[in-house]
């Protein structure tokens, strides 16, 4: 990434993101998730990687810390919507944000119904995922 494709960090209204917060990446694409955790990690997150949804669902079994889980849909083994039904299951608390680069019309309907808390197309827009994250965790 040149510096002119750098992404804009800065959240709306200078809201500051609280220290601490942990935030698990459901993400199968390498590339996908090294440009989330670029962006999060200079944000000042906390992030932990899922590579499908099984083993998103095994992290929220072993850690009862996670402030917020970012799921993208389509992953091997266990895909995002079902990986959300079994986490609100045992974890209903937890916001999770869906993520796609594939949506057709009604997929958020579809995202929201299994239990996700919000729904963020891809690519992704720094400023927008930060504010999105800001309005769960805040």
């Amino acid at each position: 990434m040149s510096e002119s494709e750098q992404p804009d960090f800065q959240p709306k209204e200078n809201r500051q993101v609280p220290p601490g917060i942990k935030i698990l990446v459901a993400e199968d694409e390498e590339s996908n998730f090294r440009y989330i955790e670029k962006l999060l990690k200079k944000a000042g997150f906390d992030l932990f990687r899922a590579n499908n949804g099984l083993e998103a669902l095994e992290y929220v079994e072993i850690d009862n810390k996670i402030d917020l889980i970012l799921m993208d849909i389509k992953m091997p083994v266990m895909n995002g919507v079902e990986a959300t039904r079994a986490i609100k299951k045992i974890k209903p608390s937890v916001p999770i944000i869906a993520t796609t680069a594939f949506a057709i019309p009604g997929d958020r309907e579809v995202f929201l119904n299994a239990g996700c808390d919000d729904y963020i197309p891809k690519p992704i827009r720094a400023g927008e995922l930060i504010d999105l994250i800001l309005k769960y965790i805040a």
